[in-house]
């Protein structure tokens, strides 16, 4: 005991002093062992290890290109008419219609005839030493109200006969009998056979009788580029009649309506 208490502090060093040897001899594990710490830290951020992606789950887009498939209709007209209003117009005797209801689109075709051209054998003159036909034109179609009534060309094929209309090609049979007369028509080129019993008929446009009910206004016999026809307070040019429909064209705007031919409806 009196060893200890004389050499108590020296002991105490010495411990102190082997415990700091201890520490010096564990130091380079130490550092060794941070570093590889900060080494795999460093790593795991610059090279972080990254699963592989699962099977990607489409369910919902699939089910939005199905409906994009079969879009959805939306009507916003009638009966709906949610952006659509319906427009009134006042008529001339104070009624309230709708603007669908006046207009063109009330205009009835009540009948479409054709045009045509027409050619007739209407006499043979054998009084000559070459037989001579007669040969009826009718242009119903033409743009000149005087160009429409029938006249007659005396004919022959010594030689050939030519007029504004066709030029003769052959006379089939007897020539003071003939049995038909093959002409060529000048504006197409085609051949036009016509014979005592059967005339030949060619359709060249179409006539057309309208009616508007809402102003009790009827017009017959029209043709394309006919006088305008006034009604609901604009006018309207007919330009274009087919068999079925009449083609109208308002004069302020342009704008078109088919009509079709509708007979049941004549007043």
């Amino acid at each position: 005991m009196d060893f200890l208490k004389k050499h108590y502090e020296k002991i105490l060093l010495g411990v102190v002093l082997i415990g700091m040897a201890v520490a010096l001899a564990l130091l380079p594990f130490f550092i060794s062992s941070e570093k590889q710490k900060l080494t795999d830290m460093s790593s795991a951020v610059l090279h972080p290890k990254v699963k592989p992606l699962t099977n990607l789950d489409m369910t919902l887009p699939e089910q939005t290109i199905k409906r994009l498939a079969s879009p959805a209709v939306i009507d916003f007209g009638p009966p709906n008419r949610l952006f659509n209003p319906m427009p009134w117009q006042k008529t001339a005797d104070g009624h309230l219609l709708l603007r669908e209801s006046v207009g063109p689109n009330r205009i009835v075709v009540t009948n479409i005839s054709p045009l045509v051209l027409e050619l007739t054998l209407d006499s043979v003159n054998t009084s000559e030493s070459t037989p001579q036909y007669v040969i009826g034109i009718e242009r119903q179609a033409a743009a000149n109200p005087a160009q429409r009534r029938k006249t007659q060309r005396l004919c022959s094929m010594n030689p050939p006969s030519k007029n504004e209309t066709f030029t003769m090609l052959e006379v089939k049979g007897k020539p003071e009998d003939p049995s038909q007369i093959v002409v060529q028509l000048n504006d197409t080129g085609e051949k036009a056979v016509i014979t005592k019993d059967k005339p030949f008929l060619r359709v060249d446009g179409y006539m057309a009788d309208l009616h508007y009910d809402l102003e009790k206004k009827t017009w017959q016999r029209q043709r394309v580029n006919s006088a305008p026809l006034t009604f609901n307070g604009e006018e309207y040019k007919i330009v274009a009649i087919n068999q079925n429909e009449v083609v109208l064209s308002a004069k302020l705007n342009g704008k078109k309506w088919a009509i079709k031919a509708n007979p049941t409806a004549a007043p």
